[in-house]
């Protein structure tokens, strides 16, 4: 968390807020040896606040309309340090790689279909839920090869983004990713397709 400015405008005050602290000042004063218990002043506070009427209300209301016209003032004024201030989400670069999937990942997008053409009536997070059942009853064999799978294609990932890097820091425009047409096998056939390449 970052370090609080101590230039910053303090906040502005509640009339509630200001009632409060007259309550607390006015306590001190009359028993300042007595621990107070902030739970239980809160709710006596709390109540008193509630059984007040608007002209009672009125010189802690006053108090928080000047304070809200100090704070409004004193923000005009200020410059927060460089850095500080609402984080913006980094946009995201469509040219840069896709993350990798995992090997659970690699084996729903697989099964998702079967899940939901047997499950009909089920929920997107019921087939999650199927599928992480699925993926836990998988044979250890069959769950190796997606293993593999998704090693490949996070050491592609990283040679992607070696490149990727390599080009930002260089400044160099990337060109846009084409998209490219998968083959409608599935993805475990693929891989022994990749496997037999390789040999």
């Amino acid at each position: 968390m970052p370090k609080k400015d101590p230039n910053k405008p303090r906040g502005r005050m509640t009339g509630y807020a200001y009632f409060v602290q007259t309550c607390r000042e006015e306590h001190r004063k009359k028993h300042p040896n007595e621990q107070v218990i902030f739970a239980e002043f809160s709710r006596k506070c709390a109540k008193r606040w509630k059984e007040m009427n608007d002209k009672e209300k009125c010189t802690f209301t006053d108090m928080a309309e000047k304070d809200r016209h100090r704070y409004e003032c004193e923000m005009k004024n200020y410059n927060p340090p460089s850095g500080e201030g609402k984080r913006k989400k980094k946009k995201k670069d469509p040219n840069a790689p896709k993350r990798p999937q995992s090997a659970f990942f690699l084996f729903c997008a697989d099964r998702r279909a079967t899940v939901k053409q047997e499950n009909p009536s089920y929920t997107v997070g019921d087939i999650a839920r199927e599928l992480g059942k699925k993926w836990s009853e998988t044979n250890p064999d069959i769950k190796s090869k997606y293993v593999q799978a998704g090693e490949k294609e996070k050491e592609k990932y990283n040679k992607e983004m070696a490149a990727y890097r390599a080009t930002q820091e260089k400044g160099a425009p990337v060109a846009k990713k084409q998209k490219v047409e998968k083959p409608a096998s599935s993805s475990s056939d693929s891989s022994s397709e990749s496997d037999a390449d390789s040999d």
